[in-house]
Parts: structure tokens; sequence; C-alpha cells
């Protein structure tokens, strides 16, 4: 019997007055709290972007010829003509009712660009997150259980490298050397034009898109799962359980899947859960570098106008999306360790 079994048996027969509150109580307190950092991301989505310098008027009117006449008609449609505190009464109205206005740029609703570019950035980081979670932990594992062999060196230096290293610099390394010099991937976009959808060329030149950028998020985010694994794994290799395991004739095999694995993978819950969603609202300066037609592309490309409900918008999800992502990690965390279930 592991450890984390022992915790989980002592826990179920404790006494419920030493389990805390129960369940709902946390969850209504974890909720709660994702609630007023949800609100607080709201506010913040308002007033951060009007400090932006620029006017999105005073762009258009630079594009073409303007009268002043149709440039205070164009500010009366885009509602900047309002008070300060009208605006603000109308983003919050508009926000708690899906409607995040309509893009200065694409002349669309933004709730309607959100959906249509969300999936190629959930294609793209989902694969990401899966290939960075599966590589760190494997290679997070191997290098503790090998602890200072030249396979512990090589992976904890690589990876350590590949997490100091810009993002952006990154997916413009491999742009100019695996799509320009030697032509190896295509250089931008998610699928080449005219073919036909979900056909076999189709699915093909995805996959040939999608290599370039994927192994971009892959190598600056896989580094984090690979030291905490490892370090991890390394708190537990001193445990007596293991000793009682290895005297029960038990391989190391046996004794590190079986045993030591399963617990260290606590810690490492969190950090996944947080980071999937850190790892979505970090894809802009890939989308950006590659041309990859999803919500980070569209931030990047509202950023230059100002474009401010599409601004707006793709903040909001951003934001919720992490707090979504932290709540699920600290609900995930509790049924996983006993301890925090008695706290």
């Amino acid at each position: 019997m592991t450890a984390l079994e022992t915790q989980v048996d002592s826990a179920a027969e404790a006494p419920a007055g030493r389990l805390g509150g129960g369940f709902l109580p946390y969850l209504a307190g974890k909720v709660g709290g994702a609630l007023i950092s949800l609100g607080m991301v709201i506010l913040l989505g308002f007033f951060a972007f009007r400090l932006l310098p620029g006017d999105p008027v005073a762009k258009i009117a630079r594009e073409r010829p303007m009268s002043a006449d149709q440039i205070a008609q164009l500010r009366h449609e885009y509602g900047l003509d309002k008070p300060f505190l009208a605006q603000f009464w109308d983003y919050i109205v508009n926000v708690f009712t899906g409607n995040f206005g309509t893009s200065y740029v694409y002349k669309m609703p933004v709730s309607d660009l959100i959906a249509q570019y969300f999936w190629p950035t959930i294609l793209l980081t989902g694969t990401s997150a899966i290939l960075a979670i599966v590589l760190g932990l494997w290679l997070g594992q191997k290098s503790a259980w090998a602890r200072g062999s030249w396979f512990d060196k090589i992976a904890s230096g690589s990876s350590l490298v590949l997490w100091s290293v810009p993002t952006f610099w990154l997916a413009l390394l491999l742009l100019m050397l695996f799509g320009g010099i030697l032509h190896w991937f295509p250089t931008g976009g998610m699928v080449t034009a005219n073919l036909a959808p979900w056909s076999g060329a189709w699915l093909i030149s995805i996959v040939a898109h999608l290599v370039l950028p994927v192994i971009t998020l892959t190598a600056v985010v896989y580094a984090q799962y690979l030291m905490v694994m490892r370090a991890s794994l390394l708190e537990e290799m001193s445990a007596d359980y293991l000793t009682t395991a290895r005297a029960k004739g038990l391989t190391e095999d046996e004794v590190r899947t079986k045993h030591a694995v399963p617990n260290a993978l606590l810690p490492t819950v969190t950090i996944v859960f947080m980071h999937i969603g850190g790892l979505i609202a970090g894809a802009v300066t890939v989308e950006a570098v590659f041309s990859w037609p999803g919500l980070g592309k569209l931030t990047f490309e509202a950023i230059h106008g100002p474009d401010l409900p599409l601004l707006q918008g793709t903040f909001v999800v951003f934001s919720a999306i992490i707090i979504v992502m932290n709540l699920i990690a600290d609900l995930v965390y509790r049924q996983l360790d006993p301890r925090i279930r008695r706290a």
C-alpha cells in the first residue's frame, strides 16, 4: 500500500469533525473567490485598455479621407462620444449579456469573432499541452530516478535552457530555419487554400501547419513540468514506504511506477491545470509569428487598432479560462490529497 493510499484510508476512517467543513463550503469558497476574480477582470478590462495610446477613430480617419462630420458620426456609432460613466455602464451590461460589442476592424460582433477563432487556439494549445505534460512528467521521473547521471544532466539542462528562451525568439528561429531555409514546413496560416474540408489533403495540411507552433509552445512549457516532477519525486525517494516496497521484492521499476510516482504527482496536478490556462493566454506571440488564426492572433491585431471591444472581449475570455483552470486545480487537488480535506 502506498503512502497516498494510507492517507486516503485514514481520511475515510476519520470522524466527520476532523474533515473540516466538508466539500460544499470549500466549493462555495473557491467559486466565490473565482467570481470575485472574474469581477475584477471585467472591471480591469474596461479601464486598462482605455489607457492605451492611440485613437481608433483617428486611425481610421488617417487611412481614408473623412470629413469632420463623418468622424463625429463614427464616434457616435462606436459610442465614444458618450460620457465615461455611460460607456462603462454600456460595457457592464454588454458583458453580462454576452455581448462584447462590434469590432472596429472586422465590423462583426466580437462574440462571433471569438467563437470563430476559439477552436484553432484550442487545437494549438491543447496539442501543445498534451505533449508538454507527457514529455515533462516522463522526463521528470526518469531524471529524478537517475539523479546525477548523464541523462539527468542533459534532460534538466536542456529543459532549463528552453524554458529561459523567449517564446517569440524561439518561434522566429524555428520559422526561419525550418520554414524559410529548409522549406520543411509552412511558414504561416492553418491550412493551404482551396483544399476540400475534411479531405485527407486538408487534414495533412493542418498537421503540417501545426508542427512549428506546437514545437514552440511545447518547448517552453514542458520544462516546468519536468522540474516540478523531478523535485517532487526526489522528496519521495527518501520515504520509508519505498524501502518497505523494495523489501517486499518489488523491482525498481515497480517501486517507481506503483509507489513513488503516484505520490509525486500531487504537486504537479496544480501546475498542470494552472499552466493550461496560461498556455492559452500565452499563445498570443506564437499565433502572431506563425499567423495562426486563433484568439492570440486576434488579440495581437486588436492591439494595433486599438480595437477596444475586441481587446476587452479577448481579455475577459483569456482571464476567465485561467480562473476556471485554477478553480479546477484547487478542486482536483483537494480530492487527491486527504490532508487538504482534513484542514
